[in-house]
């Protein structure tokens, strides 16, 4: 199937940030006019819908907490996009292929889906907003980068995909042991004062005092 790699890159796209997958996809139809991608996409009416729906997201990606509430919104959206856009691109090729383009979009979204909510809920946990800012403009670019080069260089679209997937799981891993380390060592720090503050008022009188009581 020709068309798989550009159906999982979109795909993986979709589940980072489905709307301005959707709106690169169709700009590119739009200015370029390129065969893979359905003339559907390029209609004024899914630009200006997709563009209106990617500025609200643009601004709620990048507040600590509302990002996570906009993933869980969008944890049905995502890969519904996703699944869609392979079956748009697959078009009116065999039954067989339209299931297995849209298995394909829709799970890559999926993942891709996941892993960004999961890190994002970590750095959440994080003191300052800078992270949230920095990771959401990353993850934009990182959309554009992989679907223009899925329209372009579809093999390599998928190879830096699946890079991506990598190191976001990596990340993952390292944001959430260093989140059970800090939770552990504040633990550990309200556990200690309670036993500091019985032992000081436990501690015996100066003696002087003691004798003088006596």
């Amino acid at each position: 199937m020709d068309l798989l790699p550009l159906v999982f890159s979109s795909g993986w796209a979709s589940g980072i940030n489905a709307w301005l997958a959707v709106l690169v996809l169709g700009i590119a139809d739009r200015l370029v006019g390129i065969d893979q991608v359905p003339d559907a996409l390029g209609r004024w009416e899914v630009l200006a819908l997709a563009a209106v729906v990617y500025a609200v997201e643009f601004v709620a990606d990048k507040v600590p907490w509302v990002d996570s509430a906009w993933d869980v919104v969008s944890t049905a959206v995502r890969p519904a996009i996703g699944a869609g856009l392979g079956l748009l691109l697959t078009g009116d090729g065999p039954t067989q292929h339209q299931v297995v383009a849209a298995a394909t979009g829709g799970g890559a979204a999926l993942v891709s889906h996941l892993l960004k909510a999961g890190l994002r809920a970590a750095v959440n946990t994080l003191p300052e907003p800078v992270s949230n800012i920095v990771m959401s403009l990353g993850e934009d670019a990182a959309v554009v980068t992989v679907v223009t080069l899925a329209v372009t260089h579809p093999w390599l679209a998928v190879g830096v995909a699946l890079a991506l997937w990598l190191a976001a799981a990596v990340l993952l891993a390292v944001v959430l042991l260093a989140v059970r380390r800090a939770v552990r060592r504040r633990r550990e720090r309200r556990l200690a004062e309670p036993a500091s503050g019985r032992s000081t008022s436990g501690a015996p009188d100066h003696p002087r005092r003691a004798a003088g009581r006596r």
